[in-house]
């Protein structure tokens, strides 16, 4: 299954009484698919599942696994633990979307055991979810990359209601083949640009083609998202210890100025960082940069 497009996670339409209206569900799934839709998400937050019985999940999930069916489109269904995984996949589900654990804030390692353990007891791939402001647990870029390198997650719906340094160094630094997809809808463009494939998109009920034409035209720059993710990555490593530290010793290092020196309050970066740093310029820079000579301090 490729990861890449818009994905809509649908609403649950209810009749006037209040009960699930089934054919305006279908009817709703066709529409956003007709309308390039790259596939769609049952049971995500959207469908407010959490007020939906059990009878209702699994009509839910059976309604739209008939419509992707009929138009060979991938369907992700919410799933969060091993027995909401196994109906998912019986239900004929492409993948699952799964949180990661809220309310109980686990920390880093017990969040990733659980997607292991998950991973163990399922064959259906998973995306995982994190958005933080929802399930009060924060993860660190090598968390979500430890989640990332798990066999069976082959993607992850990234929703942390800001772009930060973790997200420029998750989308710089991801195993090959797997995803990320924008969860914040007015935040797709920035993660388009540092390399997202396409987004989870409630806004994509409403102009969807417009989505999907603006997701397709991010993914023609693949160049210039590689480019642009390198270049956040050295933005980042730059700005790592206090400007203009680390950028000076890295002229120095290239033999464009003659002295690393910073004045205080300014101290010389740490030499990990300066590696890190040079290590980051070669990256973005193809060609190795040409050193030149730079005179002695008061030579004529």
């Amino acid at each position: 299954m490729e990861l890449d497009g818009v994905y809509v996670p649908l609403v649950t339409p209810f009749e006037p009484g209040g009960g699930v209206d089934y054919p305006a569900l279908e009817r709703l799934a066709g529409d956003l698919l007709d309308g390039r839709a790259a596939g769609l998400v049952a049971l995500g937050t959207t469908a407010e599942p959490a007020s939906l019985t059990a009878a209702e999940k699994s009509g839910v999930v059976a309604t739209v696994a008939g419509v992707c069916r009929d138009r060979r489109a991938p369907l992700i269904v919410g799933a969060h633990n091993p027995g909401e995984l196994a109906e998912a996949a019986a239900a004929g589900a492409d993948a699952a979307l799964t949180l990661v654990p809220p309310f109980v804030r686990p920390g880093e390692a017990g969040v990733v055991a659980y997607f292991e353990m998950l991973a163990a007891r399922t064959a259906l791939p998973m995306v995982a979810y994190h958005v933080p402001y929802r399930t009060g647990q924060p993860l660190s870029a090598s968390g979500l990359r430890a989640i990332a390198a798990i066999d069976g997650v082959i993607g992850m719906k990234l929703a942390t209601g800001h772009v930060d340094g973790v997200t420029v160094e998750v989308l710089g630094d991801l195993p090959p083949g797997f995803r990320v997809l924008a969860g914040d809808d007015e935040l797709l463009v920035p993660l388009l640009a540092l390399g997202a494939r396409g987004g989870i998109l409630a806004s994509a009920h409403l102009a969807t083609t417009a989505f999907a034409e603006l997701v397709s035209a991010w993914r023609d720059r693949v160049r210039v998202d590689e480019l642009g993710v390198r270049l956040a990555a050295l933005s980042r490593t730059l700005f790592a210890a206090p400007n203009p530290a680390v950028l000076k010793a890295v002229l120095h290092a290239h033999g464009r100025i003659a002295s690393p020196m910073v004045r205080l309050p300014i101290l010389r970066p740490p030499d990990p960082l300066v590696h890190a740093a040079l290590a980051s310029a070669r990256r973005a820079t193809p060609a190795r940069p040409v050193a030149r000579r730079v005179a002695p301090v008061g030579a004529v």
